[in-house]
């Protein structure tokens, strides 16, 4: 496997326990180094964003992937926050989930997704749609340097 001298950190806020395995396996075969740190819900996802309750010494990740539908504070509302948030508003957010709904789309990308991707529900397209978002955010765009270390 090659490794890039960087480490990528990933922000990922879904509190579905099987899409987070399946995410950590997918990204396990990743061509560069990934640090993947997990939220359970929007209220867990902020409060490591903004280094509160415990999460001072923590990074910014250079990209969160965000489920819409989480129990105390749904994705959208994160959403909303970070894009708010002038210390947060340059992390780049996939929005993951299982919404196929166009007022999500259209919301989604109204309060400023980068990017919105249903999940497959089948266990192969879910871990192609993972390598995806692997090979084009983590390997094709450009992140800023040295804002998250």
């Amino acid at each position: 496997m090659k490794y890039t001298a960087n480490v990528i950190d990933i922000l990922l806020v879904e509190d579905n326990l099987g899409d987070v395995r399946l995410t950590e396996e997918a990204l396990k075969e990743s061509k560069i180094a990934v640090n993947m740190r997990v939220a359970n819900d929007g209220v867990e996802a902020l409060a490591m964003l903004r280094g509160e309750n415990g999460y001072a010494d923590q990074p910014q990740p250079d990209l969160i992937l965000l489920d819409l539908n989480m129990p105390r504070m749904d994705g959208r509302e994160v959403l909303r926050q970070i894009k708010t948030d002038d210390r947060l508003k340059h992390i780049p957010v996939v929005v993951l989930t299982t919404s196929e709904a166009e007022r999500d789309i259209v919301q989604a990308y109204g309060l400023h997704a980068n990017c919105y991707i249903t999940k497959p529900v089948e266990l192969d397209a879910f871990m192609q749609i993972i390598k995806s978002i692997e090979g084009f955010w983590l390997t094709v765009v450009k992140l800023p340097d040295g804002h998250s270390k």
